[in-house]
């Protein structure tokens, strides 16, 4: 098997019987499977709830290491709205030229210094480096800032021994403290200082309001991005035609990148928790029980997506819900869309050729259910056109 290849553990049970079972700490979660399900119950917030206890419905959980709710991501309508509302337009900057230019430069740069070398580990050298970079951007903070995130290393709430570490996670919450503090003494034209003079309802927001705005813009983009910049090399250096291909045909580079985070799925689910009793795939799921949105296993749906085992580049249909679906859709994904556009057409127009020296897969175990999700390492070699 091919290193780029993410083979789909989810076909089985969502064919059967369209959903699957996990413990985690405890606190059961029924897995939604099949595109149709995930999208109807991401739409429908009454049953399936975002604003439970704080750290709910991460999967896994995070009530052990937070209690600050993250903002507007475990918030429902109509309050969602309100606060989405605020910060979206400030999510949607990427789509400036001018913030594009500067992220083009960030991208160029780190492809520059990556064919200079004979070696690079693309996780920690490459998708680490990339994400911090272009995130100072997001926040409209100083270049060198992204120096202190990559020194977090690729994981803000896990660790080598823990996949929820609180120690490691109050490093991201007394930074973030830290930041308020200072946009409060000396404003700016920062994400901390536009939070820190705006309303929502009338109301100015409380310094946890803002605190949770922050760890969601940190920690979810995170992993994510770091993921799909991992993966779609592996991909690359293995198809080195689909480079040419790019390089040949720009017009369809967007559907590339639209049917890459398909198919890698950088995140594979997101809970919910219920608030009445009710039935998924006639399975009877309790009120105050967990699911989850296995955006993963819909994304390969046999009735929804053809070939869907496959990378297209320039698949037609394309409905995946790697950013999520509805009203709690990823508000990062517009400049996570740019960052992978960018740094494809960079690719193409730079690299010869990629070589694999070496992988270790990262997979993840959600009770029956073994996903390959992206490498924990992955050392290569970039050729230069």
């Amino acid at each position: 098997m091919k290193k780029s290849e993410f083979p789909d553990p989810f076909k089985e049970a969502r064919e059967s019987k369209g959903f699957g079972e996990m413990d985690d700490q405890n606190d059961p979660v029924t897995m939604l499977l099949r595109l149709k399900d995930v999208r109807k119950s991401a739409h429908n917030w009454k049953t399936f709830q975002s604003g439970a206890t704080p750290g709910r419905i991460v999967v896994p959980s995070e009530v052990n290491i937070r209690d600050t709710r993250q903002i507007p991501f475990e918030v429902d309508p109509p309050l969602h709205g309100d606060y989405r509302s605020l910060v979206e337009p400030w999510f949607k900057r990427p789509l400036d030229p001018a913030y594009q230019g500067k992220l083009c430069k960030i991208i160029n740069d780190i492809v520059d210094e990556v064919l200079e070398k004979d070696t690079i580990e693309v996780v920690s050298e490459f998708s680490l480096k990339l994400q911090s970079r272009a995130l100072t951007l997001l926040l409209n903070i100083p270049y060198e800032e992204s120096e202190t995130w990559i020194n977090w290393g690729t994981h803000v709430f896990r660790s080598d021994d823990s996949a929820l570490d609180g120690d490691k996670a109050s490093i991201l919450y007394d930074y973030i403290d830290d930041q308020i503090e200072k946009a409060i003494e000396n404003p700016g034209e920062d994400l901390y200082s536009m939070l820190l003079a705006s309303e929502v309802n009338g109301k100015k927001l409380t310094k946890e309001e803002i605190k949770g705005v922050m760890i969601l813009t940190f920690a979810g983009g995170r992993d994510t991005v770091i993921n799909a910049v991992t993966n779609s090399i592996s991909y690359f250096a293995e198809h080195p035609e689909s480079l040419r291909r790019l390089q040949a045909e720009p017009e369809i580079r967007g559907k590339a990148v639209e049917e890459l985070i398909r198919y890698f799925a950088p995140l594979t689910h997101m809970g919910r928790v219920v608030t009445e009793d009710t039935t998924v795939c006639e399975h009877a799921i309790k009120n105050d029980s967990r699911i989850s949105l296995c955006w993963a296993s819909a994304n390969r749906d046999e009735k929804v997506f053809e070939n869907p085992n496959e990378v297209v580049l320039d698949r037609k249909i394309n409905p995946h819900i790697s950013f999520g679906f509805s009203h709690h859709n990823c508000l990062g994904a517009t400049h996570a869309r740019q960052i992978m556009n960018i740094l494809l057409a960079t690719l193409a127009e730079k690299v010869k050729s990629i070589d694999i020296l070496e992988a270790e897969e990262n997979i993840e175990e959600w009770g029956e259910f073994r996903r390959k999700v992206g490498f924990e390492q992955i050392k290569v070699k970039f050729n230069a056109n």
